[in-house]
This record gives structure tokens, C-alpha cells and sequence, in this order.
């Protein structure tokens, strides 16, 4: 059997993490990473080849060096407000380079791809918990460019036989429990980074946008699921595509939400320390609630959250972040 799993964009926060969980159930993952936002250190379970799913050349050069049986695409630009002022950049990189993708997986014969998508390809729901068959009606081009890919997959699937399983995070959170691998961007866009460069003084305080919603304690409320338990996600999406699966579209959350005051207060209890905030008024766009239907997942893949519980996601992450701090103590970004 044929182990060999090209990951696209296999430096960067989920992606690293997916390649340790490929690499614990015998698979051998080759990283494909331009390392504009991904890390090479960050790659420690297989090797390393950088390059652009923009450029044709460099996939075929992958594809014949590595001849992979399946692809996991993470290979994206993720910034909700980058994608609302340089739109061309957003449906350049993810929808062009996705064409690329799988139309080199077609030339080298490769018909298995497992999709990072997005909840943000519901828009504002109608109904929370949100089901796989909730309307997508995305309010920004990051969420249209996720959504015209999965409309790709299908098209590709109908017309090509490339099977694929296009997974909707919902709030990806935490980092490796062993503390190998972890959550680093810059910008920092997500709020438990941002809590924790608070508490550890790399930021004079974190903003709570918006104290009015019809939540129980007034503050945003969203699905937060360990990076740990995306990782074995992926792994079972793509175990079940070998093994002649059909194409799906499946949710990855819990069922549960956290406010942005319970994230606060569960960072308090776990550090010991008091995180400094603001409470700002709500950012355009943002829904009261994101919470996924996540039995499908379950069900179908036989996947469970293992990690997703408050406590685990946020010390979890306290340690790796205070490990960064440690080893780099004089950089401005985690």
C-alpha cells in the first residue's frame, strides 16, 4: 500500500499538527509549503518540499518525486479582513492554486483529496446548531473562495473521479499536547492567542468586541475544537476515502459553544493570572453564535473529541505559548 500523503501547506498550525497524526498511524507525509505563513521548523514527521500551488512545475516536480497516493489541503490565505481589502489575493491563491492542485493530481493519477473548508461558508446562520445542509450564503471572500472550491470538488469528482471529503472547521484552538507543535501566526487573528499575549504582557490588553449579544453572558459565542482532534479528523476523512468512501462535506466542532468571557475566565483559572481586557462594541459581520451539528463526523468517520473541552484547549496552549516566550524572549509575536 501506497502511504505516501502529499500535505499543502503542511508548516502551518493545522497542517503540522495533521502531519504528526498521519505519521502515529503509519502514513509518511510530504509537506508542500511555500512558508509565506508556515514553518520549517514546524515540519518534523517527513520531508520537506517548498513550493507554491501556483506554480504548475513545482506540483508536477511533487507529484513525480513523491507520487502520492491522496492530498490534504490546507494551502490557504485565512484572514477574514485581508480577504475584504485585497479580495485578487484571496481568489488567486486559494481558488487558482486549488485549480492547480487538482488538475496536477489529475495528470500523476491521484483521485483522493481531503479539503480545509470552513464554517465560514455559512454566513450568518439561520439555525444554531448549524447541519451540513445549512444555506452557505459567506459574508467575505475568504469564505466565497472556500466555497467555490468545495462547488470544484464536486464538479472535479462528477467529471474526473477525484473523491474528496471537504471538512468545515468551526474554531480551531489549542496545540500539541506533547508540545511539539503549536499555534503561530503573525498576524494573530484569533482570540486564545490573543488572551494569551495579554496575560503574558505581549499585548497591553485583549479586546471584547461586542458585551450585547442575545448570548447568556452578552459576549460572542462560538465552537472551539482542539487542533489535536481536527488532526485525527483528517486522518480518518482520508482513511475513509481509501477506502472507497464516497465524496462528503462534514463539520468539525463539538455541539458546544464558549463565550469570549468564558475563554477569559477559563485562562484565569488555568494560568493562575488575571488577563488584562477592553470591552469594544461589536465588529460588523460578526454572528451572535457559531456552534456545528457535529454527529455526521461522527458517525461517518467515527470521530470524537477527545481534547475539545475547555481546560485541555486553553492549558494546552498556555504551554506551548509559554515555551515560545521562553525560547524567544525577545520576539514580538508568539
Amino acid at each position: 500500500m501506497n502511504t505516501t500523503v502529499l500535505v499543502t501547506g503542511g508548516g502551518g498550525y493545522i497542517g503540522s499538527h495533521t502531519c504528526k497524526a498521519l505519521a502515529s498511524k503509519g502514513f509518511r507525509p510530504v509537506t508542500f509549503d511555500n512558508l509565506i505563513y508556515g514553518h520549517q521548523e514546524a515540519v518534523k514527521w517527513g520531508p520537506l518540499v517548498e513550493g507554491d500551488i501556483l506554480d504548475s512545475g513545482s506540483l508536477d516536480r511533487v507529484f513525480a518525486d513523491h507520487a502520492p497516493a491522496a492530498v490534504i489541503h490546507f494551502a490557504a490565505y485565512a484572514y477574514v479582513g485581508e480577504s475584504v481589502n485585497d479580495p485578487a489575493k484571496y481568489y488567486r491563491n486559494n481558488v487558482s492554486g486549488t485549480i492547480n492542485l487538482l488538475d496536477a493530481m489529475r495528470r500523476h493519477k491521484c483521485r483522493t483529496v481531503i479539503f480545509s473548508s470552513t464554517c465560514a461558508t455559512y454566513g450568518i446562520p439561520a439555525t444554531v446548531p448549524i447541519p451540513e445542509d445549512h444555506p452557505q450564503h459567506p459574508i467575505n471572500p475568504y469564505g466565497y473562495s472556500k466555497l467555490f472550491i468545495e462547488q470544484i470538488l464536486r464538479d472535479y469528482d462528477t467529471a474526473y473521479g477525484i473523491s474528496h471529503i471537504a471538512l468545515r472547521y468551526f474554531n480551531a484552538a489549542g496545540a500539541d499536547p506533547e508540545g511539539e507543535t503549536g499555534e503561530d501566526h503573525d498576524p494573530e487573528p484569533h482570540l486564545i492567542p490573543s488572551v494569551m499575549f495579554a496575560t503574558l504582557g505581549k499585548r497591553s490588553h485583549v479586546d471584547i468586541f461586542g458585551t450585547d449579544y442575545p448570548t447568556p453572558d452578552g459576549t460572542a459565542v462560538r465552537d472551539y475544537i482542539h487542533v489535536t482532534d481536527l488532526a485525527d479528523a483528517h486522518v480518518r476523512a482520508l482513511e475513509y476515502l481509501l477506502q472507497n468512501g464516497k465524496s462528503e462535506r462534514i463539520n468539525l466542532g463539538t455541539g458546544k459553544g464558549l463565550s469570549v468571557r468564558e475563554i477569559i475566565d477559563t485562562v484565569e483559572r488555568v494560568t493562575g493570572l488575571a488577563v488584562p481586557f477592553r470591552e469594544s462594541d461589536r465588529r460588523a459581520g460578526d454572528p451572535p453564535e457559531l456552534v456545528a451539528q457535529p454527529e455526521k463526523a461522527m458517525q461517518l468517520l467515527g470521530w470524537k473529541p477527545q481534547y475539545s473541552d475547555a481546560d485541555t484547549i486553553v492549558r494546552t496552549a498556555w504551554q506551548w505559548h509559554t515555551k515560545h516566550v521562553n525560547d524567544n524572549p525577545n520576539t514580538s509575536r508568539l
